[in-house]
C-alpha cells in the first residue's frame, strides 16, 4: 500500500475514534445529570459544551479540507 493509503485510513480513524469519545463523554454528562437531578439550565449548559467542543472538532476538519484543496 502506498503511503497516501495509510494516511487516508489514519484520518478515518482519527475522526471515527474523535466521534466514539464525544458520544462516550456525552453518555457519561448525561448519565450524571439524570442521577443528580440537574436543572434545566445546567443541563443546557453541559451540553452546550459538549456540543460547542465537537463543532470545534468538525470546523477543524472543514477549515483543514478547504486549505488543502486550495494548496495551503
Amino acid at each position: 500500500m502506498l503511503a497516501e493509503n495509510y494516511e487516508l485510513i489514519e484520518s478515518i480513524v482519527l475522526y471515527i475514534g474523535l466521534v466514539c469519545l464525544f458520544a462516550l463523554m456525552g453518555y457519561a454528562v448525561h448519565d450524571v445529570l439524570k442521577n443528580n437531578d440537574v436543572p434545566l439550565i445546567g443541563r443546557v449548559v453541559a451540553y452546550g459544551v459538549l456540543g460547542l467542543g465537537a463543532l470545534g472538532f468538525v470546523a477543524k476538519g472543514i477549515i483543514e479540507v478547504i486549505w488543502l484543496s486550495t494548496g495551503v
